[in-house]
């Protein structure tokens, strides 16, 4: 591996929640974790491919405090350490404070690193042109230019904002005259028949020299919090977190520096910000449609049909989209799927879960499933991992009736300590907290039954 690919830093912005992508992608579970066909998510791929160009072990990723255990657990499945390759941020402010922190860990080990920036949750389908692509904007980067992916448009997108290019640099790549906002279809026409207009993909290379001088210069003050509030020593506090501007490193840094280039690109990439946008990238079969699960699909044409827990049947459907989760199904026509985010901003303002959370809900411990949830009893399914506890909280109106599938399991309540193993249970009362502790080698599997008011019932 060339030297100049070793001196590079991968980094992930991995803190979207990918609404438009509901049911399935949701603010506990981001897109960016799921895994919409086939056995990897999103995270997943795209770091795998960066290589063989870049050096994994050099991958930042940078989450939020609710994904960090399942962003760990993803890069472990694929053979990476997580230490000190996820960056957590306490709340979400935006790219730039999200990039500056990445920058400002990488400073440390690698001052004149590169560092390329990649959202997490799009994807790619020509990699030896991404490579390509890519190892043009290392070079632009080493001379110091601030790299922004530009995509060559195939049709008038509306949906994204697009970036104009100007004079000839080196590598094909061109002086950014502007970035525009989402355009309307007549204006994203024009954009395409002048040739010189591209869409912003989020991706950039830059030196960490290079970008913290900008910063320095264009936004001094987000500079000077974080050179204040950062530490290696211990986790962010939220509270100075937030003292942070919530902004994008397009309205930070990319609009102002005179230091900007474009790079045409045109490797397959789509951002998959709805169901349309992730049919269109994906293989349809004979009759044109995406079916993953338990479907059977009749007379069925131009669909996106995914189950994951119950049968879909479909009868004389043409270009539509049908998603099941355990939880809740959405049906819409493929052109408006988008509009998904509504729904979801309709459930935030109603107090409902299904907004933010599924029925799986992953913890640091392990994994509860809820099974069901009547009157005042509810059923949950509980996976702890090896070396890992947990506690449910307890009061005088709630009593716990736990059953354990698999593993071995330590019981703590009311100062009582109980060994327990497959096929066994135990009642603990209504009389305070129940601690459970996976004192084996495997995961440990139980069913836990919640009853409120057990002396009422």
């Amino acid at each position: 591996m060339p030297d100049v690919m070793q001196n590079v830093y991968p980094v992930l912005l991995a803190g979207g929640m990918g609404t438009r992508l509901w049911p399935v992608s949701r603010a506990l579970y981001p897109k960016q974790l799921v895994k919409f066909i086939g056995n990897e998510s999103l995270l997943q791929t795209t770091i795998k491919r960066l290589t063989p160009l870049l050096d994994l072990q050099n991958v930042r990723v940078v989450c939020g405090e609710k994904h960090f255990q399942e962003t760990a657990r993803h890069m472990q499945d694929i053979g990476l350490v997580p230490e000190e390759k996820v960056i957590v941020e306490p709340s979400g402010r935006n790219t730039a404070p999200a990039i500056l922190l990445a920058a400002f860990h990488i400073r440390r080990i690698a001052k004149d690193s590169v560092l390329c920036i990649f959202p997490a949750d799009h994807v790619i389908s020509n990699i030896e042109s991404f490579h390509e692509r890519l190892h043009a904007a290392i070079r632009l980067a080493e001379n110091g230019s601030v790299v922004t992916f530009g995509i060559k448009p195939n049709y008038p997108e509306t949906g994204y904002g697009y970036i104009e290019g100007g004079a000839d640099v080196s590598d094909s790549a061109l002086r950014v005259k502007r970035f525009v906002e989402k355009p309307d279809r007549q204006t994203a026409e024009k954009y395409i028949q002048l040739g010189n207009f591209f869409w912003n993909s989020g991706m950039f290379a830059f030196k960490v020299s290079v970008i913290l001088e900008e910063f320095k210069t264009h936004q001094p003050e987000l500079l000077a919090t974080m050179e204040e509030i950062f530490s290696v020593e211990q986790p962010l506090a939220k509270e100075d977190y937030d003292r942070l501007e919530n902004i994008s490193i397009d309205y930070a840094i990319m609009e102002k520096t005179d230091k900007c280039v474009v790079l045409p690109s045109d490797f397959g990439w789509s951002d998959i910000g709805s169901w349309k946008s992730l049919y269109d990238f994906l293989e349809k079969d004979a009759n044109n449609n995406i079916i993953d699960g338990d479907v059977i699909a009749q007379d069925t044409q131009n669909c996106f049909i995914l189950s994951h827990d119950r049968l879909i049947a479909t009868n004389r459907l043409q270009n539509m989209v049908v998603v099941e989760t355990p939880d809740s199904i959405f049906v819409s026509d493929l052109d408006h799927s988008r509009d998904v985010k509504s729904i979801v901003s309709e459930l935030k303002d109603q107090g409902r879960k299904e907004y933010h959370q599924h029925r799986s809900v992953y913890h640091p411990w392990g994994i509860s499933k809820l099974l069901e949830q009547i009157d005042n009893y509810t059923v949950a399914a509980l996976t702890v991992y090896s070396d890992s506890f947990l506690q449910l909280p307890g009061d005088t109106h709630t009593a716990h009736h736990l059953f354990v599938i698999k593993g071995q399991a330590k019981i703590s309540a009311a100062s009582q300590h109980k060994m327990l193993s497959s096929g066994d249970s135990i009642t603990c009362p209504a009389k305070g907290q129940v601690s459970i502790e996976n004192t084996g080698k495997q995961d440990l599997n139980l069913i836990q039954v919640e009853l409120k008011n057990p002396s009422d019932s």
